[in-house]
């Protein structure tokens, strides 16, 4: 058995326990749903997104009295998925995991598109957000990110970064255009990939997030050189920013919210928005949350659309500034 299916099992045993311990929600009494709901998730099993899609697909089933089937398609920056919920029927029983990659990041990347990320969904909810480290193989011999640097300006294209989704790509691109460094993109399907990638040296560098890195750097299987938020993490906190380390004002999260279908109804949006704030109010999710180095942000379909149109914009400049060129 591999190290990445032994991870998967783990992740989803203790999924499977934390859900079975919480006191099941009454079955909903309402026409809303009528037959099981279908919960696409953008990346294979095991990523952020997957882990955001069992952590609520449980709970919700027993909160709406149908089962939610978590259904991964996997694809290079989770177009495959995402077009496939902006094409569903809007009647509430296919709903979609999306990130900042999915829905920010590649109206800008793609000169085209097979779904528009603004117009074609409905927003319900971010659910969870973590920040991302920049992690390294342990054969690698910089220790410090500012080693790092001086290793990559020395050897100009000798070290590989693995890229997972459109938010790696453009955070890779983004640290390489403001540090200096040239490193060869090798582009992986998924965060599971990259991270076996990563351990057994197959790849020099990625960035990865918080709850996937957090017990391989603690246990030596990665070094880790920077985290690509504002502030440091506290699950491990003695890893700096990258912003700190040399690179001013680099800023990067990665969140994970729940999406319809463009036309679904707004009593099924403003429902299943209902359904998801009281899942994360639990006492015992949000601790599970936390303790795997993740932030809860639960915001209003509203609230949800407006960053999204915002972030767009952010990084439409960001990218055109950096020079990154379109796909």
């Amino acid at each position: 058995m591999t190290l990445h299916s032994c991870r998967i099992l783990v992740a989803a045993a203790a999924l499977a326990a934390f859900t079975c311990s919480s006191h099941a929600a009454q079955p909903a009494r309402s026409d809303y749903p009528q037959r099981p709901i279908r919960l696409l998730v953008p990346s294979p099993p095991g990523g952020p997104s997957d882990f955001a899609a069992r952590l609520i697909a449980p709970k919700l089933s027993e909160a709406l009295g149908q089962n939610v089937v978590v259904d991964p398609r996997q694809s290079v920056n989770g177009i495959i998925a995402t077009e496939i919920a902006a094409k569903s029927t809007p009647d509430g029983l296919t709903l979609a995991i999306g990130n900042n990659g999915t829905h920010v990041i590649n109206a800008s990347l793609y000169k085209k598109l097979p779904y528009d990320p603004l117009r074609d969904f409905a927003p319900i909810t971010q659910m969870i957000s973590a920040a991302s480290v920049l992690v390294g193989s342990p054969k690698f011999t910089p220790r410090t990110f500012q080693g790092l640097v001086a290793a990559a300006k020395k050897n100009p294209g000798k070290y590989n970064i693995g890229v997972a989704g459109a938010q790696g790509q453009i955070t890779t691109a983004v640290l390489k255009y403001a540090s200096g460094m040239k490193l060869n993109d090798i582009p992986y399907k998924g965060s599971a990939p990259t991270e076996f990638a990563v351990i057994s040296g197959e790849v020099e560098l990625a960035f990865l997030s918080v709850p996937v890195v957090t017990p391989h750097v603690k246990s030596g299987r990665m070094k880790a050189f920077g985290v690509s938020t504002a502030k440091r993490v506290p699950l491990i906190p003695d890893v700096p920013t990258i912003a700190e380390s040399g690179v001013p004002g680099f800023e990067f999260g990665n969140w994970h919210g729940l999406f319809a279908p463009r036309g679904t109804p707004d009593s099924i949006v403003r429902r299943l928005h209902k359904e998801i704030a009281q899942i994360f109010q639990e006492k015992e999710l949000r601790a599970f949350v936390i303790a795997r180095g993740s932030d809860i942000i639960v915001n209003s379909p509203d609230e949800f659309s407006a960053k999204l149109k915002r972030d767009v914009e952010r990084f439409r400049k960001l990218i055109a500034e950096a020079g990154i060129p379109q796909l």
